[in-house]
């Protein structure tokens, strides 16, 4: 009887070489660190489906070798870039803590990557470990898994190894565990990455780059009746990045989520969320919601997203100028909170378990504001008014508004009756079918769990003192 021999399933995907094929000026190969453990303790078997793997094939051990003893001999390239941080330009950024472990074309036909955080020391590390605390992984694991819960483009763990060394932070008990983790994102190209281009004045390589982001995130969205010029791709991939970072903020805003440090290097050229540091989940509506401690000023608040993704937009025009005209993509900044606004009110009516297209504009912008007025001024908790909806809806609401229950804390006020009145009356035109159709509506945009800061440190706490990862599984499956 002959040996077998235990292939990895990763070692079968179906890789590409996208971004390294382009040059190492956009990147430098580095070496992952060594580790005195490694235990896998998340692994995201959603992800491997898309990917194309069953997951019943794919074993811990698997994870463990791919991923963080990084046994394939692939390369991994710290990626370079540059950012503007709380308005300020850096030109000593860079992958510190990760680097691009590969890029897969998953079974829905699109390029992925695979990129590390906390895998060790690089040439951006600037004096730093390279290293992840445990804390920080479990903490980006429970974001990306909310984030895609609640609708919102983003990026998403893939596994996370608790790796065991010891790790001193000024932010959290110290010392503390430490791991590595793999995310899996449309792509790890950040308006950064042409900033610092331009910073090196290399036009040439800002073209190329956009070359490639073009071809491989933003292809034409229809066959064209003659070929476009350069010109007329680049207009068009800016005025499409307009349009989904608009729709990414609208996201953020509706699900209550508040980006940590939305700095220029934090933001994805595919418009979707990643590199979220210290964020928060807003408590109760609060347009001055701030999540990061060290943002004194509140740039970064929650209701300051909008107007920051437009700035930055218009930050990456400028190191985009030599190669975009200048009047086209002020053209399509100018629209961006028209894009904004009806991304805003479409993921806020869902959140109602209603569909902006069969509603008057006016109404639909009514009930929006309606919502939000007596979300501010109840302080109702903002997560636990839709799951109180959510739990509360029942057809009959729509034959007799009294039978509406008070789920918002909002008092016999005048707000709560408006609110009641109007949100009886969308419902009134609905036949049974459709009141059936709210309701499924209202179960799928609104999770039965929130991600408040008291609920972060739950999950936290039995990990960190009993080394109790229930609570944590407990979550994510009632995700």
């Amino acid at each position: 009887m002959s040996d077998t021999v235990d292939t990895n399933p990763f070692e079968s995907l179906n890789t590409e070489s996208a971004l390294e094929n382009l040059g190492d000026d956009y990147y430098d190969p580095v070496v992952p660190a060594q580790f005195p453990q490694h235990i896998l303790r998340w692994r995201n078997n959603d992800l491997l489906v898309q990917m194309g793997l069953n997951p019943q094939q794919v074993s811990d051990r698997h994870f463990i070798d791919f991923f963080g003893q990084f046994e394939s001999g692939r390369p991994c390239l710290a990626l370079k870039y540059h950012g503007y941080q709380f308005g300020e330009y850096n030109p000593w950024l860079g992958d510190g803590r990760g680097f691009l472990y590969g890029q897969v074309r998953a079974i829905d036909g699109q390029l992925y990557d695979f990129g590390t955080k906390g895998s060790g020391m690089t040439p951006y590390s600037r004096g730093a470990d390279g290293r992840l605390t445990l804390k920080g992984g479990v903490r980006e694991v429970l974001a990306g898994e909310m984030l895609h819960r609640l609708g919102v483009t983003t990026s998403r763990c893939l596994s996370l190894i608790e790796t065991g060394e010891s790790l001193w932070r000024g932010d959290e008990p110290s010392p503390t565990r430490s791991c590595v983790m793999v995310r899996w994102s449309r792509s790890h190209i950040r308006f950064g990455t042409f900033e610092r281009l331009r910073y090196f004045e290399r036009s040439d390589l800002i073209t190329q780059l956009l070359d490639h982001v073009i071809e491989t995130y933003y292809p034409a969205p229809f066959p064209l009746v003659q070929p476009e010029s350069a010109r007329d791709r680049y207009i068009r991939f800016y005025d499409q990045l307009v349009q989904r970072v608009a729709q990414l903020a609208a996201q953020w805003m509706a699900a209550g989520f508040c980006h940590g440090v939305l700095n220029t290097d934090n933001m994805s050229i595919t418009g979707e969320s990643f590199d979220y540091g210290p964020y928060a989940f807003i408590p109760h509506y609060d347009p001055n919601f701030t999540a990061a401690y060290f943002d004194y000023s509140g740039r970064y608040s929650y209701g300051n997203q909008p107007l920051i993704c437009q700035l930055n937009l218009e930050l990456l025009s400028v190191a985009l100028a030599k190669v975009i005209p200048k009047t086209a993509m002020q053209e399509s900044l100018e629209q961006f909170k028209v894009h904004y606004e009806q991304a805003y009110q479409e993921v806020m009516l869902r959140r109602l378990g209603l569909d902006r297209y069969q509603m008057e504009e006016k109404e639909a912008q009514e009930l929006v504001e309606l919502t939000l007025k007596l979300l501010k001024d109840t302080q109702k908790g903002y997560p636990q008014f839709f799951m109180g909806l959510r739990d509360c809806f029942d057809p009959i609401w729509s034959k007799n508004r009294d039978e509406i229950p008070n789920w918002s804390s909002a008092g016999p006020s005048s707000i709560w009756q408006a609110w009641k009145i109007l949100y009886h009356r969308v419902l009134a035109r609905n036949c049974e079918e459709k009141l059936a159709e709210i309701s499924d509506r209202l179960q799928k945009a609104n999770p039965q769990v929130d991600l408040l800061r008291p609920a972060i440190e739950a999950i936290w706490n039995p990990i960190m003192v009993d080394d109790n990862w229930q609570p944590f599984i407990n979550f994510l499956e009632q995700l």
